[in-house]
């Protein structure tokens, strides 16, 4: 069974265009300057359509974090026990990643991450990993 990847839609295309070629992106409003936490064609701040990518650092603060213990579908099986986060990037957007070296990576609410990407079924996923 294959695991789920994402479907980019008009909204996201960018992003995971970004994804493919190693590079972190995300959206802020050219009129207001509103980071976007997530993708939208309408800035969350003044409601313009002036949205604009931008490459980010990298860099985050993990907000909060789980451990999945129990395979979601028979695609994960061999893949517990994972750990997924969900990370305030330093430009102020938020991304959700699974964190590299699950459960023995020391990750805790606060933990200072960098996004990197790992091939998955032909599909570049950010993934973070805790920085020393």
């Amino acid at each position: 069974m294959n695991r789920p990847l994402p479907r980019p839609t008009a909204e996201t295309k960018p992003f995971w265009e970004g994804c493919a070629n190693g590079v972190l992106r995300f959206q802020s409003c050219a009129l207001c300057g509103t980071v976007q936490r997530i993708p939208r064609s309408l800035c969350s701040g003044c409601h313009g359509d002036a949205l604009a990518w931008h490459e980010s650092s990298g860099y985050g603060r993990v907000l909060s974090h789980t451990t999945v213990h129990r395979a979601p579908t028979p695609a994960f099986r061999d893949e517990v026990p994972y750990v997924i986060a969900l990370i305030d990037m330093d430009e102020g957007f938020r991304l959700m990643a699974n964190v590299a070296g699950g459960p023995a990576a020391g990750i805790g609410i606060g933990s200072r991450v960098e996004i990197g990407f790992r091939e998955v079924d032909g599909t570049m996923l950010p993934h973070a990993q805790v920085c020393p």
